[in-house]
């Protein structure tokens, strides 16, 4: 409970390790956080993140899309699960799936991603690669709602990192990762107290 309200029933989608999903996580854990993590779902049944989440008492499990004959049955059966876990918000922690408009129609403004870029800048994969190309100065992580778009839908929070000289991909998504976990937590937390909404494909803030 926080200050007498109930927190928000939160289930992450992943398809390997998970460390947004960790520091999720570990976010939930301090008494005076807005929402819980109450499930785990992976498409692949070896995804690392799994075993981490169980460790920690929560339940998780694998939907592999492999298993399913069309993507439709797929995302019925994740959203069969989402329902099961009686689940507020989703957030999507390194989910490798392209995800159909009708799946994100059914939980509109209730689903978040994390994607390791400044959007609208450099939306898809490699997204360190494509900020090391462009030369820009400043790279970051963006939390936003998805929508049916890639990496389109209503920023509820950014941060940035400095981009410095002699970078490689590599240092810079090792910079930019403690950023994301940080950002994202923060970002559920303002979702889940109803201080960031999505209204109108904006997302609209409030004290």
């Amino acid at each position: 409970m926080n200050n007498g309200t109930p927190k928000k029933r939160v289930a992450v989608l992943i398809s390997g390790r998970g460390s947004n999903m960790s520091a999720l996580i570990e976010a939930a854990k301090q008494a005076d956080y807005p929402a819980e993590i109450v499930a785990v779902i992976a498409n692949k049944a070896d995804a690392g993140g799994l075993e981490t989440a169980r460790a920690q008492g929560i339940p998780a499990h694998a939907i592999a899309h492999r298993d399913y004959a069309s993507k439709h049955d797929h995302e019925a059966a994740v959203s069969e699960a989402l329902h099961a876990a009686k689940a507020d918000i989703i957030c999507l922690a390194g989910y490798m799936r392209i995800i159909s408009p009708e799946f994100v129609r059914q939980w509109e403004g209730k689903m978040l991603n994390i994607h390791p870029s400044l959007l609208p800048l450099f939306r898809g994969l490699h997204t360190h690669d494509q900020a090391l190309e462009a030369g820009v100065r400043v790279h970051g992580c963006t939390v936003h709602f998805v929508t049916e778009g890639m990496d389109e839908g209503p920023i509820i929070a950014q941060a940035a990192v400095p981009v410095k000289t002699g970078d490689t991909p590599e240092m810079l998504a090792e910079r930019v990762l403690p950023v994301e976990h940080e950002t994202y937590a923060c970002a559920l937390a303002l979702v889940a107290t109803g201080k960031a909404v999505m209204k109108g494909g904006r997302t609209v803030f409030s004290d």
